[in-house]
């Protein structure tokens, strides 16, 4: 006999369960971005004593520029919630910022520090650490994107002239007239700070469409092979505080 299809009084308590699920894995991982907040806001007071009073006073200031242009428009009160909530989001902004430049000065002048700085680049960028290499930790990574391909080096200067042409050269047999850039990171002449380097790469002009980029990567596969003994990132806490700047951007 052919089975009975299931009735609708179970599956209304099947979705229901289902909603329930998904409820309090969302509750679970909010707690957890709140717990990830507060650990960093702890550990970057210990270290940055002018947090606390930057942010009190961002708040404060934003809090009274609105409230006084509610007050001039005889509106005073309702611009008061507007200004407490873009005072706090002020605060939270500076906040993220801090943490931020904390983060990359620690690593700072440690192998792999360009490579972790690239994996967590937000967009449709495509990261390829350490396509090459030396057995001094030097290291070039590629990254594809809308300005096309950038090869970006980290290392002593010296040894990154040949290891980043070299590269360039392989790179150029596939891609044909798609645009190369070669960055280096470091604080010399022609360099590219660590910190910088996020917003150097935005800066650049936007050359591909994204079928172009995916087409790009398929050819660029075959120089996949990485270098071996080259450091993915200089900084086990580095995703924690990825996460806790992307939770801060979220409120």
């Amino acid at each position: 006999m052919p089975a009975k299809p299931p009735s609708k009084p179970a599956s209304r308590s099947q979705d229901k369960a289902a909603a329930k699920a998904a409820q309090q894995e969302r509750r679970a991982a909010a707690k957890q971005r709140r717990a990830q907040v507060l650990q960093a806001f702890a550990i970057q007071r210990r270290e940055d004593k002018a947090l606390l009073p930057l942010m009190i006073g961002v708040f404060v200031v934003i809090t009274a520029v609105v409230f006084g242009v509610g007050f001039l428009l005889d509106h005073q009160w309702m611009a008061l919630p507007l200004g407490v909530a873009l005072g706090v989001l002020g605060a939270l902004l500076v906040f993220g910022r801090r943490v931020q430049r904390n983060v990359f000065a620690k690593a700072e002048g440690q192998p792999g520090a360009a490579a972790w700085a690239l994996e967590n680049l937000r967009g449709g960028w495509r990261v390829t650490p350490a396509v090459a290499g030396t057995a001094q930790l030097d290291a070039v990574h590629r990254v594809i994107g809308r300005p096309g391909i950038v090869l970006v080096a980290e290392g002593a200067p010296q040894r990154l002239k040949p290891l980043l042409a070299q590269e360039k050269k392989r790179v150029s047999r596939l891609v044909g007239d798609t645009p190369i850039y070669d960055i280096t990171v470091g604080n010399g002449e022609g360099q590219v700070p660590l910190a910088k380097l996020p917003r150097h790469l935005a800066k650049l002009p936007r050359n591909l469409t994204a079928e172009q980029i995916d087409g790009l990567e398929s050819k660029l596969a075959i120089l996949s092979t990485r270098a071996t003994g080259i450091p993915k990132g200089p900084l086990p806490q580095g995703a924690k505080m990825r996460n806790v700047q992307r939770t801060v951007r979220r409120r």
